[in-house]
């Protein structure tokens, strides 16, 4: 049996977090605000709430920004300690052939994990693309097939992959949505920041040779607070751009597919961008480190108590010129818990509400590990009761 406790009113926020409660989730109408692209699509990152939407789901060509699939899994397999950054691997001769945007990888030459990815990143390199490619999963093809399980882990449904690069594929296609979603998986991983940010750099080929790398999104460069997102363009594609933006609390991603030619691709992001930091502001209401008061009941732990904690923060996004109504939280946890308990692990559910409505979710977990008692503990623990009484 689950147990809903009520906590926390809007006064109580309001005095300790100075915070104007949210709106319901909103949109900006085409009278009030409009990009002119085949597709664009403007999200806040904490909240996931649409601020901006266009053609979202409309299936299309999106040339290198295929890439971000690419970057990805490969940030996953350092984070999963698969790949290290300093791994050393060696370019195939198919690597060194391939067209279009490339960093003129050497058949037979040996580059670092880290550089390849910086290549990718930087300068949308479709050569450091398939170096990383074929060291993931031994070939382009079996690390297409990764790139499609991975969309459908994260719910892309207008999503196909045809290769790792975004070089046209009739098969190939996505939509702005999907890569909203896939940004923010991306951005979320820290170590794409160290080179998302890099504006100029350099890739080492052996006999001292040097390729220039210059970031292709020129927003890191002249939009305040951007730090990461990716470009791409073909014919069939015209001009696209997916991009993430910092300002205080707030972070926003926008994605521009289509557009006419490159300056306007680069001004319409900026313009979606600028509406969501000029017309809404998000604030942190909840902090991850802050306990959980709880009265669960733990058996069968070597503790029969047990520390909770939000996995994330939770962040509250309003229109700046609503005045909201009121806000609570409602905490959703079971009445006992079983050991062993992991510390991560998730045991219930925090929401965020304004007038009924939940408007931010997160999962409760545990914070520290609960280790299964011993027979030795048992016995302990009798015999404590036993002195007491």
């Amino acid at each position: 049996m689950k147990k809903l406790v009520f906590a926390i009113g809007f006064i109580f926020l309001f005095l300790i977090f100075g915070v104007t409660p949210p709106a319901n989730a909103v949109f900006a109408s085409t009278q009030e605000f409009s990009v002119q692209a085949k597709a664009s699509y403007l999200i806040d990152y904490n909240s996931g709430k649409v601020l901006y939407q266009n053609n979202e789901t409309k299936k299309l060509p999106v040339a290198s920004i295929v890439k971000l699939m690419t970057i990805l899994l490969t940030l996953e397999n350092v984070q999963q300690e698969k790949l290290s950054l300093t791994d050393i691997v060696t370019a195939s001769s198919k690597a060194s052939s391939m067209g279009g945007s490339q960093v003129f990888i050497e058949e037979g030459g040996t580059y670092t994990i880290g550089d390849l990815l910086k290549s990718v990143i930087v300068s949308s390199a479709n050569d450091a693309s398939l170096v990383l490619a074929e060291s993931i999963a031994g070939s382009e093809e079996a690390f297409v097939g990764l790139m499609n399980d991975k969309a459908k882990q994260l719910g892309l449904d207008s999503t196909v992959y045809a290769n790792c690069t975004g070089l046209p594929a009739p098969e190939q296609f996505s939509c702005a949505k999907d890569i909203a979603v896939l940004l923010k998986e991306v951005t979320s991983h820290d170590i794409y920041h160290n080179y998302s940010t890099i504006w100029i750099d350099k890739l080492e080929h052996k006999n001292n040779r040097k390729t220039e790398l210059v970031n292709t999104n020129k927003l890191i460069r002249y939009y305040k607070g951007c730090d990461g997102g990716k470009t791409g363009s073909t014919n069939e594609a015209g001009y696209c751009l997916a991009a993430t933006a910092k300002r205080g609390d707030m972070r926003l991603i926008a994605v521009v597919l289509g557009a006419e030619n490159g300056k306007e691709r680069f001004k319409q992001t900026s313009d979606l961008l600028n509406y969501g930091f000029n017309n809404f502001e998000n604030k942190k209401i909840i902090n991850k480190a802050n306990k959980i008061e709880n009265s669960i009941r733990v058996v069968g732990g070597k503790s029969d108590k047990v520390e909770l904690v939000p996995k994330q923060d939770m962040y509250l996004l309003t229109k700046k010129i609503d005045k909201g109504g009121s806000v609570t939280t409602r905490v959703e946890l079971p009445e006992i818990l079983k050991a062993p308990l992991k510390a991560g692990q998730s045991v219930g559910k925090l929401y965020l509400m304004q007038d009924d409505q939940v408007v931010g979710c997160e999962d409760i977990v545990v914070s520290k590990d609960i280790l299964p008692s011993t027979i030795t503990d048992n016995i302990l623990d009798i015999i404590s009761n036993w002195a007491i009484i």
